[in-house]
């Protein structure tokens, strides 16, 4: 049996179509091992079809058996424990990973043995308005730009200030982490419904360190309204998000320190203002 490299966790809902094009730019990478684990969310199990029609020894198909309606801290959770690869792979079920962009990844991990985290630049696509797409690139362009500045800093705590208290660097997909680090995280927090990545990765790159790979390694398909900038929130997203929030923050002092998580705060929003 050969070695893995990649575990690719893509939880999925009733998007068959965005699905098999998930799948296959996995499948299209070379000179990487992978395995796939395909985790449904639907009552319905709509995604089997799918994966039984690639055909595929490398794509695992599981079904949740009990649906979380809006969860997918709790289904990328269900995924990861099952893989054998060194390195773990988030990707959302609307993504597409460009070729050569494991290789990439791999080489980044092989060179800085001390990193537990490696992310991209992100290419934002999809059938919205042209204005729309407009800002989400515009987004995404500022999101790289603070990230070479973090990496200059040389230091996790920049990232994780920048993340935390300033702008999103990331999303869920562009990032691929150690599976040591995955281990020893536990995954995602299953009660976090919205801003479960942020506080997934904040934890990972203080605790693990990050590496910023300054290439496309992500295209993003936007919806319209974009979810992650959608100028109306419902009530409960609100809620939910403050209480992310507020459990993120709650976590960070206790770990680390209160004021480490305050001067990181002020640094967000000092330094950063001028990037």
């Amino acid at each position: 049996m050969k070695p893995i490299d990649f575990t690719v966790v893509i939880p999925t809902f009733r998007r068959p179509l965005e699905l098999r094009e998930a799948i296959s730019s996995v499948l299209d990478q070379r000179d990487v091992e992978i395995e796939i684990f395909v985790v449904d969310d639907s009552p319905e199990r709509s995604a089997e079809s799918v994966v039984a029609s690639l055909n595929d020894q490398r794509i695992v198909y599981m079904a949740n058996p009990k649906p979380t309606g809006g969860f997918p801290s709790a289904v990328r959770n269900l995924g990861w424990p099952s893989g054998r690869g060194d390195f773990v792979h988030f990707l959302d079920d609307d993504d597409i990973i460009p070729p050569g962009h494991y290789a990439a990844v791999k080489h980044l991990f092989a060179k800085h043995t001390d990193v537990g985290v490696v992310f991209c630049r992100i290419d934002p696509f999809g059938n919205c308005s042209p204005t729309q797409l407009q800002q989400e690139k515009l987004y995404f362009e500022k999101a790289a730009r603070l990230a070479n500045f973090c990496q200059r800093l040389r230091s996790r705590r920049a990232f994780v200030a920048c993340l935390m208290f300033h702008w999103a660097l990331l999303v869920c997909s562009a990032g691929v982490l150690r599976r040591r680090c995955v281990d020893h995280l536990g995954g995602f927090d299953p009660q976090l419904r919205l801003r479960e990545d942020v506080d997934f990765y904040a934890r990972a790159m203080r605790q693990f360190d990050v590496c910023f790979l300054d290439r496309v390694g992500l295209r993003y398909r936007i919806g319209s309204p974009s979810l992650m900038h959608a100028p109306n929130l419902t009530q409960c997203d609100v809620d939910d998000l403050r209480a992310a929030q507020h459990r993120t923050n709650t976590r960070y002092k206790s770990t680390w320190g209160v004021f480490e998580f305050y001067a990181l705060k002020i640094f967000a929003r000092t330094v950063f203002k001028f990037v």
